[in-house]
């Protein structure tokens, strides 16, 4: 079958190769691949992937043949997924990494969910309750942040969204987000929660801005090689202890995914797909992905699906 595979040599270390199908465990469903999503950390840090290995972790299609257990979803429903080498016509997903999609749920839609959701969702629940309290979420144009100020602002927070440039904080405000803010200059009043996607010096800054008891969140590291570098005492705070949590957790994503998906189906969540088209044109979606041209989520489309047009909202020079 075909796949998008690791090659350093390739633009932007991607490559189609032929690779063998799956083989799925006992608990694993084979799916048909229609749609899958591309995650600025997997284009970034490509190469680190062994050569030759199959990309992506967001998918959604059909089920081809269900888990030989007994678990999951029956042949042909309709899935969204998790799971390593989704970026292929065929892939493998365990039961517990997939979640059934109503008939309104478009594929390509679903698609968008699962790392960027699952980590808003799960970070945001690691904060603890947010109702009525002030929330800060850095890197807010991104993917992740998207999402996070969506369920954030349903949850009760008060929704500070910060972002690189003015334009990047186009359409927060309709998301949910109280505030749009350019850096973190603006932020003048402490706050209770952080879901902090920057890193580096960013994340240092967002950390002084936490109120006593506040809990940080760091969830990305945009700022690629920059350290975060704590003045001496600088992590000293009287009163309620401050904290800071670092989130990779994506396992048995099954529940959460429903869940989003649930949202996504009564129009309480919006995808924020903001550049969509063939994966023949991966490397398009990869640059636009990596030169920040992208608000929100790249979803290819595969097989039947492919030739579907670009969305309008992604410029011609990034599709």
């Amino acid at each position: 079958m075909r796949a998008l595979t690791v090659d350093p040599e390739a633009p932007e270390s991607l490559r189609f190769a032929d690779v063998p199908e799956p083989e799925p465990g006992p608990g694993e469903a084979l799916v048909e691949v229609r749609h899958a999503s591309m995650n600025y950390g997997e284009v970034r840090w490509a190469t680190r992937q062994p050569p030759g290995s199959v990309m992506g972790y967001d998918a959604a299609g059909v089920v081809l043949r269900a888990a030989a257990d007994g678990s999951g979803p029956a042949a042909g429903s309709r899935v969204v997924a998790f799971g390593p080498g989704a970026w292929s016509e065929r892939a493998a997903f365990a039961s517990d990494s997939l979640a059934v999609l109503p008939d309104a749920v478009d594929l390509a839609d679903a698609a968008a969910l699962p790392l960027v959701g699952i980590t808003a969702l799960r970070t945001l629940r690691a904060a603890g309750s947010v109702l009525g309290k002030r929330v800060l979420i850095t890197g807010a144009s991104g993917g992740v942040g998207r999402m996070a100020v969506q369920l954030a602002r349903r949850a009760g927070a008060y929704v500070i969204a910060s972002v690189g440039s003015p334009a990047r904080g186009a359409g927060l405000g309709e998301l949910g987000a109280d505030e749009v803010v350019v850096g973190l200059e603006p932020v003048e009043q402490p706050v209770d929660v952080v879901l902090e996607n920057v890193g580096g010096p960013h994340l240092v800054a967002a950390w002084n801005l936490l109120a006593p008891g506040g809990n940080l969140q760091s969830i990305g590291w945009a700022a690629h090689d920059q350290p975060a570098v704590f003045p001496p005492n600088g992590i000293f705070s009287l009163g309620p202890a401050k904290s800071l949590h670092s989130f990779a957790d994506p396992s048995h994503p099954g529940p959460d995914l429903a869940a989003l998906v649930g949202l996504l189906a009564r129009g309480e969540l919006s995808p924020e797909i903001g550049w969509r088209g063939s994966w023949e044109r991966v490397t398009d979606a990869a640059d636009a992905l990596l030169g920040r041209r992208v608000p929100g989520k790249a979803v290819l489309d595969i097989g039947p699906a492919a030739g579907a047009k670009p969305t309008a909202s992604a410029p011609a020079t990034t599709r």
